[in-house]
Protein backbone atom coordinates (compact mmCIF):
# COMPACT_ATOMS: atom_id res chain seq x y z
CA UNK A 1 0.00 0.00 0.00
CA UNK A 2 1.44 3.40 -1.05
CA UNK A 3 2.49 5.86 1.96
CA UNK A 4 -0.34 8.64 0.87
CA UNK A 5 -2.90 6.24 0.94
CA UNK A 6 -1.38 4.63 3.79
CA UNK A 7 -1.91 8.16 5.43
CA UNK A 8 -4.69 8.91 4.75
CA UNK A 9 -6.41 5.68 6.27
CA UNK A 10 -4.38 7.48 9.98
CA UNK A 11 -6.21 10.45 9.39
CA UNK A 12 -10.00 8.77 9.09
CA UNK A 13 -8.74 6.70 11.83
CA UNK A 14 -8.20 9.48 14.05
CA UNK A 15 -11.76 11.05 13.39
CA UNK A 16 -13.33 7.46 13.87
CA UNK A 17 -13.80 5.16 16.36
CA UNK A 18 -10.66 2.85 16.42
CA UNK A 19 -12.43 -0.36 16.59
CA UNK A 20 -14.99 0.23 13.96
CA UNK A 21 -12.51 -0.16 11.11
CA UNK A 22 -10.04 -3.00 10.29
CA UNK A 23 -6.70 -2.45 10.07
CA UNK A 24 -4.92 -2.06 6.31
CA UNK A 25 -3.61 -5.54 6.74
CA UNK A 26 -6.55 -7.09 7.79
CA UNK A 27 -8.57 -5.60 4.62
CA UNK A 28 -6.12 -6.85 2.12
CA UNK A 29 -5.98 -10.20 3.41
CA UNK A 30 -10.11 -10.44 3.55
CA UNK A 31 -9.91 -9.63 0.04
CA UNK A 32 -7.73 -11.77 -0.86
CA UNK A 33 -9.84 -14.71 0.61
CA UNK A 34 -13.09 -13.75 -0.93
CA UNK A 35 -10.58 -13.56 -4.30
CA UNK A 36 -10.12 -17.69 -3.20
CA UNK A 37 -13.36 -17.99 -2.41
CA UNK A 38 -14.51 -16.86 -5.78
CA UNK A 39 -12.34 -19.29 -7.67
CA UNK A 40 -13.34 -22.57 -5.25
CA UNK A 41 -16.76 -21.90 -6.16
CA UNK A 42 -16.29 -21.52 -10.09
CA UNK A 43 -14.44 -24.79 -10.22
CA UNK A 44 -16.94 -26.46 -7.54
CA UNK A 45 -19.58 -25.25 -10.38
CA UNK A 46 -17.83 -26.53 -13.27
CA UNK A 47 -17.32 -30.12 -11.18
CA UNK A 48 -20.91 -30.35 -10.28
CA UNK A 49 -21.85 -29.92 -14.17
CA UNK A 50 -19.16 -32.55 -15.54
CA UNK A 51 -20.29 -35.12 -12.59
CA UNK A 52 -24.08 -34.48 -13.69
CA UNK A 53 -23.33 -35.25 -17.20
CA UNK A 54 -21.54 -38.31 -16.64
CA UNK A 55 -24.16 -39.27 -14.48
CA UNK A 56 -26.51 -38.80 -16.69
CA UNK A 57 -24.50 -40.69 -19.76
CA UNK A 58 -23.80 -43.71 -16.89
CA UNK A 59 -27.98 -43.46 -16.40
CA UNK A 60 -28.41 -43.68 -20.22
CA UNK A 61 -26.03 -46.80 -20.15
CA UNK A 62 -27.26 -48.73 -17.48
CA UNK A 63 -31.21 -48.51 -18.19
CA UNK A 64 -33.32 -50.94 -19.08
CA UNK A 65 -34.09 -52.68 -23.06
CA UNK A 66 -36.90 -49.71 -23.13
CA UNK A 67 -35.11 -46.93 -22.97
CA UNK A 68 -30.93 -47.86 -24.08
CA UNK A 69 -30.18 -46.59 -27.10
CA UNK A 70 -29.61 -49.46 -29.52
CA UNK A 71 -27.11 -49.96 -32.83
CA UNK A 72 -27.91 -48.78 -35.86
CA UNK A 73 -30.23 -51.28 -37.72
CA UNK A 74 -27.02 -52.39 -40.31
CA UNK A 75 -24.57 -52.85 -37.45
CA UNK A 76 -24.27 -56.65 -36.63
CA UNK A 77 -24.92 -58.24 -33.95
CA UNK A 78 -21.94 -59.29 -31.46
CA UNK A 79 -21.32 -63.18 -31.53
CA UNK A 80 -23.04 -64.95 -28.89
CA UNK A 81 -20.60 -66.58 -26.21
CA UNK A 82 -19.10 -69.93 -27.05
CA UNK A 83 -20.06 -72.50 -24.19
CA UNK A 84 -17.24 -74.32 -22.95
CA UNK A 85 -16.61 -77.77 -24.92
CA UNK A 86 -14.03 -80.83 -24.90
CA UNK A 87 -14.92 -80.14 -28.83
CA UNK A 88 -12.98 -78.21 -31.35
CA UNK A 89 -14.07 -74.78 -30.98
CA UNK A 90 -16.10 -73.71 -34.36
CA UNK A 91 -13.24 -71.28 -35.13
CA UNK A 92 -10.95 -74.31 -35.49
CA UNK A 93 -12.90 -76.21 -37.51
CA UNK A 94 -14.68 -73.47 -39.59
CA UNK A 95 -14.51 -70.13 -41.39
CA UNK A 96 -15.09 -67.42 -38.94
CA UNK A 97 -17.46 -64.55 -40.61
CA UNK A 98 -14.35 -62.24 -41.58
CA UNK A 99 -13.21 -65.27 -43.94
CA UNK A 100 -14.07 -64.45 -47.47
CA UNK A 101 -16.73 -66.24 -49.66
CA UNK A 102 -13.51 -67.56 -52.27
CA UNK A 103 -12.09 -69.40 -48.58
CA UNK A 104 -15.27 -70.99 -47.78
CA UNK A 105 -15.51 -75.12 -48.12
CA UNK A 106 -17.99 -75.95 -50.90
CA UNK A 107 -21.46 -76.92 -49.78
CA UNK A 108 -22.20 -80.64 -50.45
CA UNK A 109 -26.12 -79.81 -50.45
CA UNK A 110 -25.61 -77.33 -53.36
CA UNK A 111 -23.37 -80.26 -55.25
CA UNK A 112 -26.17 -81.76 -58.02
CA UNK A 113 -26.16 -85.61 -58.71
CA UNK A 114 -26.67 -86.74 -62.39
CA UNK A 115 -30.10 -88.80 -61.54
CA UNK A 116 -29.79 -92.43 -62.71
CA UNK A 117 -30.68 -93.20 -66.41
CA UNK A 118 -34.03 -94.50 -66.04
CA UNK A 119 -35.22 -97.76 -68.09
CA UNK A 120 -38.07 -97.26 -70.29
CA UNK A 121 -40.21 -100.11 -70.93
CA UNK A 122 -41.83 -98.86 -74.62
CA UNK A 123 -39.66 -97.29 -77.46
CA UNK A 124 -41.21 -94.26 -79.24
CA UNK A 125 -40.74 -93.35 -82.82
CA UNK A 126 -38.93 -90.20 -81.46
CA UNK A 127 -36.64 -92.65 -80.12
CA UNK A 128 -35.18 -93.74 -83.70
CA UNK A 129 -32.61 -90.72 -85.66
CA UNK A 130 -33.16 -88.73 -88.89
CA UNK A 131 -31.08 -89.10 -91.54
CA UNK A 132 -29.14 -85.61 -92.64
CA UNK A 133 -31.04 -84.13 -95.30
CA UNK A 134 -27.63 -84.75 -97.34
CA UNK A 135 -28.19 -88.53 -96.86
CA UNK A 136 -31.97 -89.11 -96.81
CA UNK A 137 -33.20 -90.84 -99.85
CA UNK A 138 -37.04 -89.39 -99.38
CA UNK A 139 -37.72 -93.44 -99.13
CA UNK A 140 -38.18 -92.94 -95.45
CA UNK A 141 -37.77 -95.90 -92.80
CA UNK A 142 -39.46 -99.09 -92.56
CA UNK A 143 -40.47 -100.67 -89.29
CA UNK A 144 -40.84 -104.15 -88.68
CA UNK A 145 -39.44 -107.39 -88.29
CA UNK A 146 -35.49 -109.03 -88.46
CA UNK A 147 -32.49 -109.60 -87.22
CA UNK A 148 -31.00 -107.50 -84.81
CA UNK A 149 -27.17 -108.48 -85.46
CA UNK A 150 -25.53 -110.32 -88.81
CA UNK A 151 -25.73 -114.71 -87.67
CA UNK A 152 -22.05 -114.96 -85.33
CA UNK A 153 -22.52 -118.85 -85.92
CA UNK A 154 -25.42 -119.58 -83.92
CA UNK A 155 -24.64 -117.45 -80.85
CA UNK A 156 -27.49 -114.77 -79.88
CA UNK A 157 -25.60 -112.25 -77.57
CA UNK A 158 -28.33 -110.86 -74.83
CA UNK A 159 -31.43 -112.26 -76.56
CA UNK A 160 -33.40 -114.09 -73.44
CA UNK A 161 -32.98 -110.68 -71.21
CA UNK A 162 -34.68 -108.01 -73.48
CA UNK A 163 -37.50 -106.56 -72.61
CA UNK A 164 -38.22 -104.35 -75.44
CA UNK A 165 -37.09 -104.07 -79.49
CA UNK A 166 -38.00 -102.29 -82.40
CA UNK A 167 -36.46 -102.80 -85.64
CA UNK A 168 -36.62 -100.53 -88.53
CA UNK A 169 -34.89 -100.32 -91.87
CA UNK A 170 -33.23 -97.01 -93.55
CA UNK A 171 -32.08 -96.59 -97.10
CA UNK A 172 -29.26 -93.72 -97.57
CA UNK A 173 -27.35 -91.97 -99.80
CA UNK A 174 -23.51 -90.56 -99.72
CA UNK A 175 -23.48 -86.77 -99.85
CA UNK A 176 -23.30 -85.31 -103.36
CA UNK A 177 -24.92 -88.80 -104.75
CA UNK A 178 -27.14 -87.15 -107.77
CA UNK A 179 -30.95 -86.95 -107.39
CA UNK A 180 -33.27 -89.68 -108.03
CA UNK A 181 -29.85 -92.35 -108.18
CA UNK A 182 -30.30 -95.60 -105.85
CA UNK A 183 -29.52 -95.62 -102.05
CA UNK A 184 -25.89 -96.41 -101.84
CA UNK A 185 -26.44 -98.25 -98.60
CA UNK A 186 -29.52 -99.92 -96.08
CA UNK A 187 -29.23 -99.69 -92.07
CA UNK A 188 -30.31 -102.52 -90.45
CA UNK A 189 -31.52 -99.88 -87.49
CA UNK A 190 -32.49 -101.48 -83.94
CA UNK A 191 -33.20 -100.20 -80.37
CA UNK A 192 -33.56 -103.14 -77.87
CA UNK A 193 -34.43 -102.16 -74.04
CA UNK A 194 -32.73 -104.81 -71.70
CA UNK A 195 -33.23 -105.81 -67.72
CA UNK A 196 -31.51 -103.96 -65.10
CA UNK A 197 -27.89 -104.74 -65.46
CA UNK A 198 -27.93 -106.76 -69.12
CA UNK A 199 -27.37 -104.24 -71.50
CA UNK A 200 -23.88 -104.64 -70.06
CA UNK A 201 -23.35 -108.07 -70.27
CA UNK A 202 -24.98 -107.87 -73.42
CA UNK A 203 -22.50 -106.59 -74.91
CA UNK A 204 -19.49 -108.40 -73.37
CA UNK A 205 -21.72 -111.47 -74.59
CA UNK A 206 -21.24 -109.37 -78.27
CA UNK A 207 -17.56 -109.21 -77.97
CA UNK A 208 -16.66 -112.81 -77.20
CA UNK A 209 -18.94 -114.10 -80.15
CA UNK A 210 -17.40 -112.09 -82.62
CA UNK A 211 -13.95 -113.41 -81.31
CA UNK A 212 -15.35 -116.97 -81.30
CA UNK A 213 -16.12 -116.50 -84.96
CA UNK A 214 -13.25 -115.61 -86.94
CA UNK A 215 -15.00 -117.41 -90.37
CA UNK A 216 -18.15 -118.83 -90.72
CA UNK A 217 -19.56 -120.71 -94.18
CA UNK A 218 -23.10 -119.20 -95.03
CA UNK A 219 -24.18 -121.54 -97.95
CA UNK A 220 -21.67 -121.19 -100.82
CA UNK A 221 -20.17 -117.95 -99.04
CA UNK A 222 -17.48 -117.61 -96.34
CA UNK A 223 -18.08 -114.48 -94.30
CA UNK A 224 -14.98 -113.22 -91.84
CA UNK A 225 -15.74 -111.19 -88.57
CA UNK A 226 -13.32 -108.99 -86.94
CA UNK A 227 -13.23 -106.63 -84.01
CA UNK A 228 -12.44 -103.20 -84.39
CA UNK A 229 -11.36 -100.11 -82.06
CA UNK A 230 -14.86 -97.89 -81.04
CA UNK A 231 -15.19 -95.53 -78.32
CA UNK A 232 -16.96 -92.27 -77.65
CA UNK A 233 -19.90 -93.63 -78.46
CA UNK A 234 -22.73 -93.51 -75.74
CA UNK A 235 -21.37 -95.34 -72.41
CA UNK A 236 -19.82 -98.39 -74.07
CA UNK A 237 -19.89 -99.55 -77.89
CA UNK A 238 -19.23 -102.52 -80.01
CA UNK A 239 -17.69 -102.21 -83.48
CA UNK A 240 -16.93 -105.22 -85.90
CA UNK A 241 -16.63 -105.62 -89.72
CA UNK A 242 -18.48 -108.54 -91.66
CA UNK A 243 -15.90 -109.22 -94.58
CA UNK A 244 -17.16 -111.26 -97.75
CA UNK A 245 -17.19 -111.84 -101.12
CA UNK A 246 -19.21 -109.46 -103.55
CA UNK A 247 -21.06 -111.69 -106.06
CA UNK A 248 -23.08 -110.35 -109.39
CA UNK A 249 -26.80 -111.74 -109.30
CA UNK A 250 -26.30 -113.69 -113.01
CA UNK A 251 -22.19 -114.06 -112.36
CA UNK A 252 -19.51 -115.50 -110.11
CA UNK A 253 -18.17 -113.31 -107.35
CA UNK A 254 -16.02 -110.06 -108.55
CA UNK A 255 -14.35 -108.88 -105.37
CA UNK A 256 -15.09 -108.39 -101.42
CA UNK A 257 -17.73 -106.08 -99.72
CA UNK A 258 -17.12 -104.77 -96.20
CA UNK A 259 -20.52 -104.46 -93.95
CA UNK A 260 -19.61 -102.36 -90.55
CA UNK A 261 -21.98 -103.11 -87.28
CA UNK A 262 -21.36 -100.84 -84.47
CA UNK A 263 -23.59 -101.90 -81.18
CA UNK A 264 -23.83 -99.08 -78.92
CA UNK A 265 -25.00 -98.73 -75.04
CA UNK A 266 -26.90 -95.94 -73.00
CA UNK A 267 -27.82 -96.97 -69.91
CA UNK A 268 -30.41 -100.09 -70.00
CA UNK A 269 -30.66 -99.51 -73.88
CA UNK A 270 -28.76 -100.73 -76.62
CA UNK A 271 -28.69 -99.38 -80.22
CA UNK A 272 -28.06 -101.31 -83.27
CA UNK A 273 -26.32 -99.88 -86.81
CA UNK A 274 -25.83 -102.75 -89.68
CA UNK A 275 -24.50 -101.71 -92.35
CA UNK A 276 -25.80 -104.13 -95.30
CA UNK A 277 -25.13 -102.51 -98.46
CA UNK A 278 -27.02 -101.62 -101.52
CA UNK A 279 -26.41 -104.43 -104.65
CA UNK A 280 -23.62 -105.15 -102.95
CA UNK A 281 -21.74 -101.76 -102.34
CA UNK A 282 -19.77 -101.51 -99.37
CA UNK A 283 -20.21 -97.83 -96.77
CA UNK A 284 -17.66 -95.58 -95.81
CA UNK A 285 -17.11 -95.81 -91.99
CA UNK A 286 -17.31 -91.82 -91.46
CA UNK A 287 -20.67 -92.11 -92.50
CA UNK A 288 -21.72 -95.05 -90.42
CA UNK A 289 -19.85 -92.98 -87.38
CA UNK A 290 -21.62 -90.12 -88.16
CA UNK A 291 -24.89 -91.60 -87.73
CA UNK A 292 -24.07 -93.30 -84.80
CA UNK A 293 -23.73 -90.45 -82.74
CA UNK A 294 -26.90 -88.66 -84.46
CA UNK A 295 -28.80 -92.73 -83.43
CA UNK A 296 -26.81 -91.59 -79.57
CA UNK A 297 -28.20 -87.84 -79.38
CA UNK A 298 -31.79 -89.05 -80.09
CA UNK A 299 -31.82 -91.66 -77.46
CA UNK A 300 -30.21 -89.51 -74.92
CA UNK A 301 -33.28 -86.88 -75.70
CA UNK A 302 -35.50 -89.90 -75.69
CA UNK A 303 -34.11 -91.13 -71.85
CA UNK A 304 -34.54 -87.77 -70.22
Amino acid sequence: MSRELTGFYRSLAEDTDPRGLAAPDMVRRYADRRARTRAALGVLTAAALVGGTAVGAQFVLTAGPATRVGPPADTPAPPSPVPSDPTPTPSATSPGPSRSASQQPPSTSSTRVPPPARTPTSIPDSAFFALAAANDTGAGARFGEGQVLPALCGAEPGASRTVRQRVRTVPFKLAGAPEGSIPDGLYQHSITIYRDGAAADALDELRDAVRECPQQQLGDVIRRQKLLPSSGYGEESVLFEVRGPYQVPDGGPTGEVVHLVRAIRIGSVVTVLWDQGWEGSSTPKSQLDADSRRAVTAIRDWLR
